[in-house]
């Protein structure tokens, strides 16, 4: 996993981005300890902490932009089907600097804006900035698999990948009673609520646009309710399997050796089952205590 942070101030501003962002980014580090950056624009700052998967030379580094130098992505996740859309946009003539698939979804936002992310199979946390329009564009995948947190005052919003980066850039810490009264029913705080007033969870399938001092949130994704299919109990088993099957084999895309932990309960056990089809000689690991 890697870690994203920033802030977008809706006008100009005497604080000290850099510092702000840097601090933020550095208590990220346990999420990606294989290298960080921050990027200061205008009165903008992203950071990104990072966990080298695909492509781990410093050409795949983050924050990344574009040629022009017009679009900065900080991206935490994973893109399985990366190297279609990467084949079908050299098809058009767009050319690569890196291997990443970070570098691909940048190429699919300039070219499809929102729309790129009906086009994504994988689970992401991500923040583009456009530096010509001065638009921020924030989204978080369809399951809500990669944390993102947000906080809007005034005069700026910022986001991060855990709550502790997020109080870097000095959020209020107003105790919201109601998410602790959800905490002691459910052991959990339901998003979008969090256990300060000023901090949200962007929910899963979301996406924000933040222009001309305006945020808008919007949904482009909602889960549609299955269909009553008539198979019979076989023919469930067979498509159970090669649901699964698929599913694994496209997290196993990886230029560093692969691993898995193994709970010692049935989803781990054939979570392992399947990528032992596909990795050979597949590390496991399990944690025990006396």
């Amino acid at each position: 996993m890697c870690g994203i942070t920033g802030i977008y101030y809706f006008k100009d501003t005497l604080e000290n981005i850099s510092a702000k962002v840097s601090d933020s980014t550095k208590l990220l580090q346990k999420r990606g300890p294989d290298g960080n950056g921050t990027y200061i624009r205008n009165n903008v700052g992203l950071g990104h902490a990072r966990l080298a998967i695909i492509d781990t030379t410093q050409a795949a580094a983050q924050p990344f932009s574009d040629l022009a130098d017009r679009y900065t992505i900080v991206f935490n996740g994973e893109f399985f089907n990366y190297n279609y859309h990467r084949n079908e946009l050299m098809k058009k003539g767009i050319q690569f600097r890196s291997y990443s698939d970070t570098e691909v979804l940048l190429n699919l936002y300039k070219i499809y804006g929102s729309g790129c992310l009906e086009m994504i199979n994988g689970f992401f946390a991500l923040a583009i900035y456009d530096a010509l329009e001065h638009t921020l564009f924030i989204a978080r995948d369809r399951s809500g698999e990669k944390p993102l947190l947000y906080s809007i005052d005034y005069d700026k919003i910022v986001f991060a990948s855990e709550m502790k980066a997020l109080m870097a850039y000095n959020i209020a810490k107003e105790i919201d009673n109601e998410s602790v009264l959800s905490y002691l029913q459910l052991n959990y705080i339901p998003a979008p609520h969090s256990i300060f007033k000023q901090v949200k969870k962007l929910m899963p399938g979301e996406y924000v646009i933040i222009k001309n001092g305006e945020v808008s949130i919007n949904r482009y994704h909602t889960i549609i309710k299955a269909t009553n299919q008539k198979i019979n109990y076989e023919e469930a088993k067979e498509q159970l399997y090669a649901l699964l099957s698929k599913a694994v084999e496209r997290r196993l895309v990886s230029d560093v050796p692969l691993g898995a932990f193994l709970s010692g309960g049935i989803d781990s056990s054939i979570v392992v089952a399947l990528a032992a089809e596909n990795v050979k000689k597949l590390q496991t690991f399990s944690i025990g205590y006396k």
